[in-house]
């Protein structure tokens, strides 16, 4: 065998056995994340502990019904925590998402003494969410509203005509499964989901009239769909003041008589396997360990994981929908 035969041998064998340590490395990765969602998740191990504790609760991303959290902020009602702050980053979600954690958060709010603080965005359902306290506090720049409920479906009627495609069915009403995508949307089907999309904007208005103590003539100027900053937002009583976390327990001690030196702890909502977040740190874990960290980022920029994680909304939407970049 010549020298440069015995060179390309050993350079794929050399391949190989880094492919398989890669390989090794990316499950090991995956198995820390793992192990450690354990840890944290059921048993509330990730709750604070001792009494003279502000807990740090964060809701971040797009809100779907999560029985994992509401156990999560059950745990906290119970815990020893002097006080909750809930930070808010959230464009919205599912409608019933962010009632339950609506409710959740009421149920907490008898319990502990509670303020939200809007990091960027607290926008439709994250908005609701934000309803359950009654001091909301927001950045200058954080953008607050939203209040709207939207139903969407993509329709594809046209282009299954260019290919060629039919989709036959056999239903019991006209309405069953409308609309469905596959054909143009029926008057009767679009005035039933008229129905179902005002009877939710009726609620959501409502709930920000009784729970901003809102006149009417505020709640129509605020109430069609766009955000605001947080500097208009004061004024239209959207929210009660500007600031941070720092204002946050400034408020505490001076409304609710939390001792000022308390300290701020992180409170965990626990990870779930279904979460797209839990999932999108276990991929971006294993493509670095296999030297595909390059990948992961591209991905993250260019908004692949986001728009998977929109696609999985199901339902009607309390949810703020920036355009697109172009």
């Amino acid at each position: 065998m010549s020298l440069d035969s015995d060179v390309i041998v050993d350079r794929r064998r050399i391949r190989r056995k880094l492919t398989f340590w890669r390989v090794v490395a990316a499950l090991g990765a995956i198995a820390a994340v793992v192990a450690v969602a354990v840890v944290v998740s059921p048993s509330g191990r990730g709750a604070i502990s001792g009494s003279n504790a502000i807990a740090r609760v964060k809701i971040d991303g797009l809100i779907r019904s999560d029985q994992t959290r509401v156990e999560a902020l059950e745990r906290l009602e119970k815990s020893s925590a002097a006080a909750v702050i809930v930070h808010i980053n959230s464009p919205g979600g599912t409608t019933a998402g962010s009632e339950q954690l609506y409710d959740a958060l009421m149920r907490l709010k008898a319990k502990k003494p509670l303020v939200v603080v809007v990091e960027g965005l607290a926008a439709s359902g994250g908005y609701i969410a934000a309803l359950a306290s009654d001091q909301i506090i927001a950045q200058q720049t954080s953008l607050v509203g939203s209040i709207g409920v939207l139903f969407q479906i993509p329709n594809v009627s046209d282009l299954l005509k260019t290919v060629g495609v039919k989709v036959e069915e056999v239903k019991s009403s006209p309405l069953k499964a409308a609309p469905n995508g596959y054909e143009p949307t029926s008057p009767e089907a679009r005035a039933a989901l008229d129905s179902l999309v005002k009877d939710s904007y009726a609620w959501f208005r409502g709930l920000v009239k009784e729970r901003r103590n809102m006149d009417d003539a505020t709640l129509q100027t605020v109430a069609d769909g766009r955000v605001f900053t947080g500097r208009q937002a004061v004024g239209l009583k959207l929210i009660d003041q500007l600031g941070d976390e720092k204002t946050a327990v400034a408020w505490l001690v001076a409304q609710k008589k939390v001792g000022s030196d308390v300290p701020v702890k992180d409170f965990k909502l626990s990870p779930r396997f279904g979460d797209m977040t839990f999932l999108r740190v276990t991929a971006s874990m294993a493509l670095d360990a296999i030297g595909l960290g390059a990948i992961s980022r591209q991905l993250e920029q260019a908004g692949v994981v986001q728009a998977v994680d929109r696609f999985g909304l199901d339902g009607m939407l309390a949810l703020w929908q920036p355009s697109p970049a172009n």
